[in-house]
């Protein structure tokens, strides 16, 4: 429901403002003005995107994918060349007129680097210029040769041996299926559902009806339960990122195709039990299940996905229409907890993201409840930003 914006709310609003420098914000009714507003701000923030996730050159990056798809949606929204203009200005800094991609590396296998192959789509659709396609087709090289597990899932990365990551699934197969429905054939996507499968199958707990972070196939990592190779905790972001490859995935598939139907059940079945963990606030914990543990907090990002993937849902008909209010309380959620506006400047501020957090690597990072909430925490990262522009814009619809 979408309600008319009131300038009673507004003059409040603004007087507030003038009176302090930072304070939270209230839920308004015009979700595009948040979009619009935090948009703006970011681009005041970082005049060049590629200085987004504090970069100090431009690199070819996931962060940076998520957030310019966020700004690519909202260019097709308001059609605003602005929007366009800065996501090109990336994009183009990184893609040469042959296709190949400065700092990209295939033969590190890293999952991570196909997510901003999405901007590559979109760029290609707007200016038709051959180097976005050959640059998709560079990408696409990646997953023809990508280390899998025994059964077919792709390998987080290379360097992180059969291992399969909730992350990771957000990276590669929203692309992967993007890439099919444009250029390959309806029988590809069972190797697209494949790595859904073989999360269903390891990385869920029967008792919290939801997916851990990680799983080993081989047992060996010291994070890894030696008899299911699960990772120990459910971590909110991780969640957040399979919820949103499941929509995005859901998005690309031909309505006809015959295990559509099972994914769009289990995507309801991850909202379900998600929900399940909801704080009071409409947001998630960081640690989803151990929300009376002391340290931890409610987290932005992971609270931003879900609520994104929820409104995608509703709107493209992957769920209930009641689950709409669901998405709303989470939304007024997200800005009551975690937007910050400056009074000086009006700009708004996306807080209380968790900065970084995996699975091994050195330091070794074991997985722990300790450990989650060990990570800092900081404002304004792309990996809650994109998905609060995503999730705002899809709530207008």
């Amino acid at each position: 429901m979408h309600l008319p914006f009131s300038s009673a709310v507004f003059s409040v609003l603004t007087c507030i403002f003038c009176c302090v420098f930072t304070l939270k914000a209230e839920p308004l009714p015009n979700k595009n003005l948040w979009s619009i507003r935090m948009a703006e701000s970011e681009m005041q923030r970082n005049p060049q995107a590629y200085t987004l996730d504090w970069r100090k050159a431009p690199r070819w990056d996931y962060t940076h994918g998520l957030e310019l798809l966020a700004f690519s949606r909202l260019y097709q929204n308001t059609k605003d060349k602005r929007y366009f203009d800065y996501i090109r200005e990336y994009v183009d800094s990184l893609i040469n007129e042959d296709g190949t991609i400065k700092s990209y590396q295939q033969s590190k296998y890293n999952i991570d680097m196909l997510n901003a192959g999405k901007l590559l789509f979109f760029m290609y659709d707007e200016t038709k210029n051959n180097k976005y396609r050959l640059a998709i087709d560079t990408l696409y090289k990646q997953l023809e040769h990508h280390p899998r597990t025994k059964e077919g899932g792709f390998w987080h990365k290379k360097r992180y041996t059969s291992q399969m990551w909730l992350d990771g699934i957000y990276m590669g197969a929203p692309f992967y299926a993007q890439y099919i429905r444009r250029y390959g054939s309806e029988t590809q996507f069972d190797d697209v559902i494949k790595q859904f499968e073989l999360i269903e199958k390891y990385l869920y707990r029967s008792d919290t009806k939801l997916p851990v972070h990680g799983w080993d196939e081989s047992k060996q990592q010291a994070w890894a339960n030696p008899k299911t190779g699960q990772s120990p905790n459910h971590w909110s972001r991780s969640i957040g990122w399979y919820a949103m490859a499941m929509v995005d995935v859901l998005d690309q598939l031909p309505n006809n195709y015959n295990k559509k139907t099972w994914l769009n059940t289990r995507f309801k079945a991850l909202i379900d039990a998600a929900l399940i963990y909801q704080d009071s606030s409409g947001t998630w914990f960081q640690v989803t299940d151990k929300a009376s543990i002391k340290g931890n907090y409610l987290e932005s990002s992971g609270s931003a996905m879900l609520t994104y993937a929820m409104a995608q849902g509703v709107m493209n008909g992957y769920l209930p229409a009641d689950y709409l209010l669901h998405a709303q309380r989470s939304y007024n959620g997200l800005i009551k907890q975690f937007i910050l506006v400056d009074a000086t400047n009006q700009r708004i501020s996306f807080t209380q993201t968790c900065a970084v957090a995996g699975l091994g690597g050195t330091p070794y990072r074991d997985g722990s409840f300790g450990y989650y909430i060990s990570e800092d925490i900081r404002a304004n990262d792309p990996k809650g930003v994109g998905p609060f522009i995503l999730a705002s814009l899809a709530l207008m619809r």
